[in-house]
């Protein structure tokens, strides 16, 4: 019997379980595993996991890397066990129902190549705060905030190993400086768009643990070529 308290999804190959009413995952997570490029066997955590989709898809793209998807609602943390059963990828991603600041390189095996993270967008007093409990703590800096992530990235990371993430545009000065102030330097940044001629609504960043100053800003990204379609780019990005 179906169960009314969550849905079965998809997103290319992958199956994915999602709580129905409760925190759902949006294009952004699908972009940011998309637009990351790793090395053969290298070693990655996704911080504030959810359901698990960055790291499925970064694992379907990566065969050979190892993933540790960390996610500190019990909930969340379930589906992403289940899903990672489901996709058949349990011997490379392991979920850990964990808080980011208390993970420590022992449960990892070491430092990672790796890290990526779709924080949540808003300070935690700003705007409107949902009340369901699940979207509150995804979209806005109650249990976990951008300092929270870059602390851990830092202490997780290995000595040039890489950060990953995408932000809200208009937070783009907040971010950097908190990255810089743990050692995180800005690498890569590309801007992301709904559509051609508006502004950027996002921001795709890479930090380089112990890099130097110098950051390459990238095309843009335009997520919908005419209304409800998306950009030839997107479609492929989503293609897992």
């Amino acid at each position: 019997m179906d169960d009314p308290s969550h849905t079965l999804d998809t997103l290319g190959s992958l199956k994915i379980r999602q709580d129905r009413h409760g925190y759902r995952f949006s294009i952004d997570a699908p972009l940011l595993a998309g637009l990351v490029g790793l090395g053969k066997n290298d070693r990655v955590v996704d911080l504030g996991a959810g359901c698990g989709i960055v790291a499925l898809c970064l694992a379907r793209r990566h065969p050979q890397c190892r993933f540790w998807a960390v996610e500190i609602q019990p909930e969340l943390a379930a589906h992403a066990g289940y899903n990672v059963q489901a996709n058949a990828m349990a011997d490379r991603i392991d979920v850990l129902c964990q808080d980011m600041r208390t993970l420590t390189l022992s449960v990892l095996g070491g430092p990672v190549d790796w890290v990526v993270a779709n924080p949540p967008y808003h300070a935690a007093l700003s705007g409107r705060v949902n009340p369901q409990p699940q979207r509150a703590l995804a979209r806005h800096e109650i249990l976990v905030t951008l300092a929270d992530i870059a602390a851990a990235a830092s202490r997780l990371l290995r000595l040039g190993g890489h950060l990953a993430l995408i932000y809200p545009a208009p937070r783009l000065a907040e971010m950097i400086t908190c990255l810089a102030g743990c050692g995180l330097a800005p690498k890569r940044l590309r801007p992301i768009y709904s559509a051609a001629g508006t502004q950027a609504r996002l921001v795709w960043l890479v930090a380089r643990k112990g890099g130097q100053t110098g950051l390459v800003i990238q095309p843009p990204l335009v997520i919908y070529r005419r209304p409800g379609v998306y950009s030839a780019e997107v479609n492929r990005l989503l293609n897992v």
